[in-house]
């Protein structure tokens, strides 16, 4: 027999959805992959890390946001240093420095290592390298304020399963990142190194057995919770749910090329929601299969609308800018201007400091601590 949920009336009210502040961060990432302009990534960067800095918890997870920055500025880096090394695809006049260059055989031609760095260059991996590391800093502000468990609870039936290996994952990084920090505490506190060569070989044997005894614990669990185990559902349903998965899938990929690209404006839209609207049929059918209950249920409340809203907002307005001001989203390197700070997609970027405002700061441990039982639980 198909179990309930629990009522309404027995939901976590005091807590914001996980949910929304994932819409909040991919409406963020969106923005910033709508522009290469520095002063608009750099703001778009800033919104997220004050966000992050007046509403994470004490959480083993709100400790990775401090490990995807550190990534984001590797990223950047890195690009710069491939566009010094391997030169760049944008032509310059103004040359800033020559390096040796390597003979290369020819059939590798269009590939050069050394020669002419020109500041056009430069500039050109300064954009595209920040782009990425303000989408990693998104990504990251996500991790470090959403719940990753209670995000797993909210999860339709059918992606539970999904949902556990996606949740498992993004637990991954924050748990090395915790064990890292306290066996290297650990080592100051002995005396012994924790940087260098020998510290960190000191350190990695550690970090690894402890993420071998989290996994053999995390199966064991899995195990005595009948994971994997689903109920009996018609061959018919279970054929209409994959065609109807699959083939919202495919049709959700192309109406996200055609409006990703300029041909493909006409049909789009209406392709992209038609396969929202098969996958979400499938999924609805799929959850037959996978019966289960939801012990205190988070609550999709007026503060999480405003908190996805502001992020949905920030992405379609800088979408709609990307459209109607190209030249001031996208500065051109050849010839090299300074960028310069739209009013309008500033003022967009700004609506994303709303969760600021509109969520209450939480404590520091309240989110790792049981909320307090109701008077049902009590009963």
């Amino acid at each position: 027999m198909r179990t309930r949920a629990i009522q309404t009336g027995t939901m976590r009210t005091g807590t914001l959805h996980p949910g929304a502040w994932w819409v909040w961060a991919l409406g963020l990432g969106t923005a910033a992959s709508r522009t290469t302009n520095p002063l608009l990534l750099t703001l778009l960067v800033v919104v997220a890390g004050y966000v992050v800095a007046t509403h994470r918890t004490d959480a083993p997870w709100s400790r990775s946001y401090t490990a995807f920055v550190k990534l984001a500025l590797a990223v950047l880096l890195l690009r710069v240093a491939f566009a010094v090394v391997l030169g760049s695809p944008v032509p310059g006049s103004h040359t800033i420095v020559t390096l040796p260059e390597l003979p290369l055989p020819h059939w590798a031609q269009g590939v050069r290592v050394g020669g002419r760095v020109t500041a056009e260059g430069l500039v050109f991996a300064v954009y595209d390298g920040l782009k990425l590391a303000a989408l990693l800093v998104c990504v990251g502000a996500a991790n470090a304020l959403a719940n990753p468990a209670r995000l797993l609870k909210s999860l339709p039936a059918a992606l539970y399963e999904v949902g556990v290996a996606v949740v498992v994952a993004m637990t991954f990084a924050p748990h090395l990142v915790a064990d890292v920090q306290r066996l290297r505490a650990a080592r100051r506190l002995r005396g012994r190194p924790d940087r260098g060569l020998r510290g960190l070989a000191q350190v990695v044997l550690p970090v690894l057995e402890g993420a071998l005894e989290r996994s053999v614990a995390l199966a064991a669990a899995m195990d005595a919770r009948g994971y994997g185990r689903s109920a009996e559902v018609a061959p018919a349903v279970r054929r209409t749910t994959a065609g109807l998965t699959l083939g919202g899938l495919l049709g959700v990929c192309a109406g996200t090329y055609g409006v990703l690209t300029a041909e493909g404006g006409g049909y789009g839209l209406p392709v992209l929601f038609a396969g929202l609207a098969v996958a979400l049929a499938g999924l609805w059918l799929g959850g037959r299969r996978s019966p289960r209950t939801r012990y205190r249920p988070d609550a999709w409340g007026p503060r999480a609308w405003l908190v996805s809203a502001s992020g949905v907002a920030v992405a379609a307005l800088l979408v709609v800018a990307a459209e109607y001001e190209p030249s001031a989203l996208h500065p051109g390197v050849v010839p090299l201007t300074a960028p310069t700070l739209p009013l309008w997609p500033m003022a967009a970027i700004l609506l994303g400091l709303l969760p600021a405002f509109t969520v209450p700061a939480p404590l520091k441990g309240a989110l790792t601590a049981p909320p307090p039982p109701t008077p049902e639980e009590q009963a």
